[in-house]
């Protein structure tokens, strides 16, 4: 009997728009044979503090966090995962929405050199955007999740030039249904992988840096010691 394959989907607009549309397009075909169970949240619904910067999170259990009410959901969803979605548009200057970015500002301590978690050295997260810049919002977001040692990040881009995905000729629809759904197929059957050659290299940075200059005294050492990291590599 196959193992129900769990998947966490961050939205990252509040807008139900042609970045919503292509996400249920999307997870409908991953779950067309069966066997899926998504989880989903929107922001910043989902999260409607922004982070303030006090840093508790890089130095303490997430815990700390003062909107862990809101964060620890989520973040617990990210780890019972087996595959990641983040979906969202592309939005002007910055990439990414203001509601995607304080997700990622909450997570920092998710990155190597802070507090990573071993769950996600086995996931393969995707990530669907819309709009005229949508490379700058796929870079930003997969940088993020290499970050957090994810894997395999694997993007596709669609460029509608409007904002209204019924507004399109119905032969651009189908066209972005199929590469969706094509996409989607890939993606359910693409195994685990050795990790990103930049994985690895920020991973022996980061050892170098919080044995050098975090010490035993710093949370990161502390975090990293009781898990074994300092002395092997854990993907």
């Amino acid at each position: 009997m196959n193992r129900t394959m769990k998947v966490a989907v961050i939205h990252g607009s509040p807008r139900k728009g042609n970045t919503y549309k292509a996400a249920r397009i999307f997870m409908g075909e991953l779950a067309l044979r069966g066997g899926v169970e998504f989880v989903e949240f929107l922001v910043p619904q989902a999260l409607p503090m922004f982070c303030t910067g006090c840093q508790l999170c890089l130095g303490n259990p997430n815990e700390m966090c003062p909107h862990s009410e809101y964060v620890t959901p989520i973040l617990n969803a990210l780890l019972k995962a087996d595959a990641i979605i983040v979906a969202s548009p592309h939005y002007g200057g910055s990439s990414i929405p203001g509601g995607l970015k304080n997700l990622f500002d909450h997570l920092s301590f998710l990155s190597l050199p802070i507090a990573p978690r071993e769950e996600m050295f086995s996931q393969k997260a995707f990530v669907i955007t819309t709009g005229t810049g949508s490379t700058g919002a796929i870079k930003l977001i997969r940088e993020t999740l290499k970050g957090w040692g994810v894997n395999r990040v694997y993007a596709i881009g669609l460029r509608m030039f409007t904002d209204k995905w019924d507004m399109m000729p119905t032969s651009k629809q189908a066209r972005f249904d199929r590469v969706l759904r094509r996409n989607a197929q890939a993606f359910r059957r693409a195994k685990h992988r050795r990790a990103y050659i930049s994985t690895v290299f920020m991973y022996y940075m980061a050892k170098l840096v919080i044995r050098k200059y975090i010490g035993e005294n710093g949370y990161p050492y502390r975090y990293w010691d009781k898990r074994g990291w300092l002395g092997r590599r854990p993907f």
